[in-house]
């Protein structure tokens, strides 16, 4: 399964800049890129062969593809291109436009029948603008649902914004997305894509490595996002849990921006991660390793417009536990 990476963030928040950074790095050889346009991202001074008329060969080895209709068309090409041996790529980066929210992108991925046994999402990369981040997510709903889809974020232009501004904007970022990492936009390649694989981003998700936070949950009443985290203090079923995670990002999923967590399960020494976004369940990956701390399931919601009392009671229910003794 080749992973697909995500690049969003709002418009004028570097992007493009981005972008084309990574394109000149050979780590990025083996990879093939989505975008709009091929002028907007400068590349006529690094193309090296046109594939067709929607794909070009950087020198770098990168790919590049234009995305003129439905993203499913142009990996639906490259997967054709790939299959004739035209090219070759291990990882694909889409760039999307500046008020798209990711979700449609991540579900195209699991729902079109010949897309999914090909690409597996790879994570979402969301670039967030030092100066104007401030203003953008107390007045836009596509900042927000791009900050809360991301599983790193990249604060860009932080050279010139005052060091306090960004401070305040790292505490705000933490509030609305605390399962993210971020870097600046200097950052190497490595530091910016790498690690993106769900346990590794699900690791970096939990509260703390103790398994403390009991009952843990922050309100950002400004931008009007909720974060909480429960613990469960024995081994989950798998079954109900899967029926009960179903059913609820199918009822409210449009209201749960994002959900991960590491499951200790009945019969499993090794945890399992679950990744979800908005009504998008990502398939679960077995661990090596549990991390620091005790061995216990811990899941993080980011969320508007749910108490989470409701959810840990409906967890309860589903998993025939006593809510008060197993879920903190």
């Amino acid at each position: 399964m080749t992973p697909v990476i995500l690049l969003t963030g709002f418009l004028g928040s570097g992007k493009t800049t981005l972008l084309q950074r990574l394109l000149t790095d050979p780590a990025m050889a083996g990879a093939a890129v989505l975008i709009n346009e091929f002028g907007e991202v400068g590349l006529d001074h690094h193309l090296l062969d046109r594939i067709d008329d929607n794909v070009v060969l950087m020198k770098s080895g990168c790919i590049c593809c234009t995305v003129r209709g439905e993203v499913a068309d142009a990996l639906m090409n490259l997967q054709s291109l790939r299959a004739k041996g035209e090219i070759g790529f291990d990882r694909v980066v889409i760039e999307t436009t500046g008020l798209a929210d990711p979700y449609p992108v991540l579900q195209t991925l699991t729902a079109h029948p010949v897309l999914r046994s090909h690409f597996a999402s790879g994570g979402v990369l969301t670039t967030v603008d030092s100066v104007n981040a401030g203003a953008q997510m107390g007045h836009r709903a596509e900042a927000i649902r791009q900050i809360a889809a991301a599983d790193r974020i990249v604060l860009t232009k932080t050279d010139l914004a005052e060091s306090d501004v960004v401070v305040e904007l790292r505490q705000k970022l933490a509030q609305t997305n605390p399962t993210a990492a971020v870097v600046t936009g200097d950052a190497t390649t490595e530091e910016i894509l790498g690690g993106l694989r769900a346990g590794d981003i699900v690791q970096a998700a939990m509260p703390d490595e103790h398994g403390h936070h009991h009952h843990h949950h922050s309100v950002n009443e400004d931008l009007g996002v909720l974060t909480f985290s429960m613990t469960i203090d024995r081994p989950v079923d798998w079954t109900r849990f899967g029926v009960w995670l179903t059913l609820l990002l199918h009822r409210h999923g449009e209201k749960i921006f994002r959900v991960k967590g590491i499951l200790a399960l009945e019969g499993e020494a090794r945890p399992v991660a679950i990744h979800g976004v908005q009504h998008l369940v990502h398939a679960p990956v077995h661990m090596e390793h549990w991390p620091p701390g005790p061995h216990v399931s811990r899941l993080v919601f980011i969320l508007e417009g749910i108490d989470p009392a409701l959810i840990r009671r409906s967890f309860a229910a589903f998993m025939g536990l006593a809510e008060e003794r197993a879920v903190a």
